[in-house]
């Protein structure tokens, strides 16, 4: 099989695997920040569920650390692409699974 199929094959699994990690990324920051709404609707106490912030906190930290795992593969990836010879560019579109559940950013308030 031609060098370029196969990276392009590569590539489209690598969008999708940081389209991924991403999204679930940004799924938290939403769960963390309805956590907090919802502690002040039913007028709880800072302390109500803080245990559950905490453990959110270290799944979202571990969530940007697999993201910046991904941008070092994507960066290798790069290079073997490189060392291959495979010098094409390489325009993959998001899968429209993807497209759907992506949530826009809001605006800062």
């Amino acid at each position: 099989m031609e060098k370029a199929f196969v990276a392009q094959r590569v590539a489209k699994k690598l969008f999708v695997t940081e389209a991924a990690v991403d999204g679930a990324l940004g799924e938290a920051a939403e769960l963390l920040s309805e956590l907090l709404t919802a502690r002040k609707e039913v007028n709880t106490s800072l302390v109500f569920a803080d245990d559950v912030q905490v453990k959110l906190m270290d799944a979202m930290k571990a969530l940007s650390e697999a993201r910046t795992a991904m941008v070092g593969v994507h960066n290798e990836l790069n290079e073997a692409q490189l060392r291959l010879g495979v010098r094409t560019k390489m325009t993959v579109e998001k899968p429209v699974s993807l497209q759907a559940t992506e949530t826009p950013l809001r605006a800062a308030i």
